[in-house]
């Protein structure tokens, strides 16, 4: 595994450095998904699309989410 920098603002850089170290792990992972899903040559729309049927394709309901989202607002 390599480490990359990239450039945000002071807000994100202390909201990522405050986050729970398995939301550190989500949004690693994201990022690793877009860059290797060749995601940098699509706008965002087509991105979240993209995701979305993915995610459907491979089981993941509206409710399932919301569910996910709901344990981790818990945390």
């Amino acid at each position: 595994m390599a480490i990359i920098t990239i450039q945000v603002d002071e807000e994100i850089k202390t909201a990522f450095e405050q986050a729970n170290p398995e939301i550190q792990k989500k949004l690693s992972y994201i990022v690793q998904l877009f860059l290797r899903g060749n995601f940098h040559n699509k706008s965002l729309t087509e991105v979240m699309a993209e995701i979305s049927d993915k995610a459907q394709q491979r089981g993941l309901t509206p409710e399932i989410l919301q569910e996910i989202l709901a344990d981790d607002n818990e945390e």
